[in-house]
């Protein structure tokens, strides 16, 4: 996409973001904007929404022997503090390696390298590992949004409530409190499922595109 048709900050108010509709029996393409979603809802219909919350799982650290940064992305929670993330450079995390995040409140040893070149790691901190990612996390943006996000909640969809996603479930975030009222308020019926981790992710969000 062309970067000048990238836009840098998400569209206000979340529902007024555009909607491409394909009619699967004429072949007919509609351009429209995503509150008109509920056109295309009828009553009894059901609409299932991922109620995930997304991690600030983007960590920038060093590394302990050199001090060369790193970036982690926490993909998956395996057991107790280990985790599978994506790394990079990929060259500095091999297996006994360590590395210090947040001036040393979170701690990482490398304990293999798996499928993908992903890396399972082990986590060390005193306290809540969920409240210091809230501290020194950022939010899983793409590379090609170069703006910081001020707001965080931006990042998450107004339904959304277990924690544990590597990134949103991005078409859910152009939904607005007022839009499903009216949605329920057609007869759709609403029902939520949690699927977290990185099976959670999908393509990024088309409310930053112009």
């Amino acid at each position: 996409m062309p970067k000048e048709l990238i836009a840098q900050t998400p569209i206000e108010p979340r529902d007024s973001s555009r909607l491409l509709t394909l009619n699967r029996n004429t072949g007919e393409i509609s351009h429209k904007h995503f509150y008109n979603i509920i056109d295309n809802l009828t009553p009894n219909d059901c609409l299932v929404l991922n109620d995930s919350r997304v991690l600030p799982a983007r960590l920038y650290g060093i590394k302990e022997q050199t001090g060369a940064k790193v970036e982690f992305l926490l993909l998956n929670h395996r057991e107790k503090d280990i985790w599978e993330v994506l790394c990079g450079p990929g060259k500095r995390a091999k297996p006994g390696t360590h590395f210090v995040f947040g001036d040393g409140i979170l701690k990482a040893e490398v304990l293999d390298i798996i499928e993908d070149g992903n890396r399972l790691v082990n986590f060390s901190y005193d306290g809540n590992f969920y409240e210091i990612l809230d501290k020194i996390g950022q939010m899983p943006l793409p590379h090609y949004i170069t703006q910081h996000l001020e707001n965080n909640e931006r990042y998450q969809t107004v339904y959304s409530k277990e924690i544990g996603s590597a990134a949103a479930p991005t078409a859910g975030l152009h939904f607005t409190p007022q839009l499903i009222e009216k949605i329920k308020a057609k007869g759709v019926k609403i029902a939520f499922v949690t699927q977290i981790g990185r099976a959670s992710t999908g393509n990024f969000s088309p409310c930053y595109s112009r």
